[in-house]
């Protein structure tokens, strides 16, 4: 007869605790570091000199000389300034809407799937932008021209007289008419990319619906690519109040009508290379810096809400 044993208890060992960082790991850093210095030098370090400059002033006796914030104060006085900020405001006020209303015209007509051609229309729309702003303004310039160029040539072949689009009255006009050639392309590739990615399901369900082309655009389209819209729009507000390329060629052209303090960035460019008035002109960026900065967080800040 087989006697059964009693079973015998197995201990089991206590699982393993996990094991403790004993230091911390720097792997993240090492991914983020390069960047870290390049924004560093590049962008925080110039804005923090620039800061430093604007503090300071020199003078004949003395040298440079801490001032605190006097020449923040002179700059909020200088009717120059002001002049400048105003004439690119009315040009922001025009030239962005008319801009990114023909991108969207653009958008609109290639995404619709109707417009014959439509891989090389996309292309010769946006190869503007990759041309570069130095040459655009020295190309429309020459057309500009009412003795050398094309209005000229106009002018004599028809026997009338076209206005100067080089005149104090439409020099700024001009302007606008150079920036809209480089950028619309880009802007209506921004707002294209937005329509492409938009469901396909919503068009038919449209469709079964009986909606029209417009009501598809109004209701559809529209409300699908107004994070894109706000984002052109901010990419138009910084590039309007940094304009700079295409006065300051153009002045070789029209000396009368476009001056040193035609816009913000001209009137500090000339502040700084002519006048020598390095720290004034700081002074004077850091100041358009906060305006453009301000302005374009409003638009941000509008059309979030819309969105919601």
């Amino acid at each position: 007869m087989t006697t059964l044993r009693p079973p015998v208890a197995v201990r089991r060992s206590p699982a393993p605790s996990p094991p403790r960082r004993s230091r911390r790991s720097w792997t993240g850093w090492g991914f983020i570091g390069p960047f870290a210095v390049v924004f560093a030098l590049v962008f925080l370090a110039p804005i923090l000199y620039s800061i430093h400059l604007s503090l300071f002033r020199d003078q004949l006796i003395g040298g440079t000389t801490f001032v605190g914030l006097d020449n923040y104060q002179q700059a909020l006085n200088d009717d120059q300034f002001w002049a400048s900020l105003g004439r690119v405001s009315l040009f922001l006020a025009v030239q962005v809407p008319i801009m990114l209303g023909i991108a969207l015209l653009i958008a609109l007509a290639l995404d619709s799937g109707r417009l014959y051609g439509r891989d090389f229309f996309r292309i010769a729309i946006f190869l503007p932008y990759a041309v570069p702003a130095v040459v655009a303004t020295l190309m429309w310039g020459f057309m500009y021209g009412t003795r050398f160029g094309l209005v000229g040539d106009i002018n004599e072949a028809f026997g009338i007289t076209l206005p100067d689009p080089l005149s104090t009255d439409l020099v700024l006009a001009s302007i606008g008419n150079i920036v809209t050639w480089e950028f619309v392309g880009y802007n209506m590739l921004i707002l294209y990319a937005a329509l492409r990615v938009v469901p396909h399901s919503l068009y038919e369900a449209a469709e079964i619906d009986g909606a029209g082309q417009l009501r598809v655009i109004t209701a559809i389209k529209l409300p699908a690519i107004r994070g894109a819209l706000v984002i052109a729009t901010i990419f138009s507000v910084i590039g309007s109040f940094q304009l700079f390329n295409e006065p300051n060629i153009l002045r070789q052209l029209a000396r009368n009508a476009i001056t040193t303090d035609y816009t913000p960035n001209f009137y500090t460019y000339s502040l700084s290379f002519n006048g020598q008035q390095h720290n004034y002109s700081a002074a004077v960026a850091i100041i358009m810096g906060l305006i453009t900065m301000v302005i374009a967080y409003v638009v941000q800040l509008r059309g979030m809400r819309r969105e919601a």
